[in-house]
């Protein structure tokens, strides 16, 4: 395919989706990412586009909320890590809240083999992931009906969240940052996902790579308030996503990061030590501090976890 072919289908893909990783243009226009990114550049000479944190987005700054179809072909590889990564924190017999998204169906779907569970959702689709499991009650919140990404918004469904206490909420959304926390485009969406968060007592943001340091209109879930990020590895060369990555451990958020292949696996991102302590109580998970515990204790054990340390250590001193 000729350099001009490829960034036309390039622009075509970020005029349809607002947003798409350097990965996901590379797969499409079956090329390197070193090609692609090159591609990205000249379309931004132009004017064309804008690049953001591993990705390329339509010019002016924030970027703009894509619809649900143009959302599930975007890193579904990554989705679906993270989503296997995060239904480890997921136990039986738990009362949980799950927000709209692509990647929060995905971890539905796989909530479904958990027995004795309860999810509170504003999602036709989660709700449908699990409408089928046996031993998973679902209760969904009123609302009015909001197609672009088959949520359920309005004051209707934020007046059903009231009184309501889980212990863990699960939100995404379309941007995260250190600064200013978890962000979405739509403002109906980010009053419910308000909602939600306060009827948890943790909460814990799946939210890929290409999210990290990307910012939207509306915030949803500042960053002290937010008690564990499941991502998945951003590319060596993202080097704003793995700043930002760091930048959220040092504010105290968990950071559980899925493998690149695809398997659910722990690695920690370390809070440096010089950082001041934030106010007030963190509300993670009981003993953890308002320091960075890695997933791995989660996942494999603090023995798995002790390990996982070492050889980290192991592979900074080569």
């Amino acid at each position: 395919m000729f350099a001009a072919e490829r960034r036309q289908l390039i622009l075509e893909m970020v005029r349809a989706n607002g947003a798409v990783s350097l990965r996901e243009l590379a797969r499409v226009v079956q090329t390197s990412e070193v090609t692609v990114r090159r591609d990205v550049r000249a379309l931004e000479a132009e004017g064309l586009l804008d690049r953001r944190h591993g990705g390329a987005v339509l010019p002016g700054g924030f970027t703009r909320e894509s619809g649900f179809p143009q959302k599930s072909h975007l890193a579904t590889a990554e989705k679906t890590a993270i989503a296997d990564l995060a239904a480890n924190f997921v136990e039986e017999g738990e009362a949980i809240v799950v927000g709209a998204g692509t990647t929060t169906q995905e971890l539905a779907r796989r909530l479904a083999r958990v027995p004795g569970l309860t999810v509170v959702t504003n999602s036709l689709l989660v709700a449908q992931a699990l409408a089928h499991a046996n031993r998973v009650e679902v209760v969904m919140t009123g609302g009015t009906l909001r197609g672009s990404n088959y949520a359920l918004v309005g004051s209707g469904a934020e007046q059903s969240l009231q009184g309501l206490r889980v212990s863990r909420a699960f939100l995404s959304g379309s941007g995260l940052t250190a600064e200013r926390g978890l962000s979405t485009s739509n403002m109906l969406s980010a009053s419910v996902d308000r909602a939600l968060v306060q009827a948890a007592a943790e909460v814990v943001v799946l939210a890929d790579h290409t999210k990290l340091g990307t910012d939207t209109m509306f915030q949803t879930v500042p960053t002290d308030v937010i008690t564990r990020l499941v991502t998945d590895e951003p590319p060596a060369h993202d080097d704003r996503a793995h700043t930002e990555l760091q930048a959220l451990a040092d504010q105290g958020v968990q950071i559980a990061v899925a493998g690149a292949s695809g398997a659910s696996v722990g690695d920690e991102v370390p809070a440096r030590r010089q950082q001041r302590a934030l106010p007030g109580p963190r509300r993670g998970p009981s003993g953890s501090g308002p320091g960075l515990r890695p997933a791995g204790a989660a996942v494999l054990g603090e023995q798995g976890a002790e390990r996982e340390r070492a050889r980290v250590a192991d592979l900074r001193r080569r």
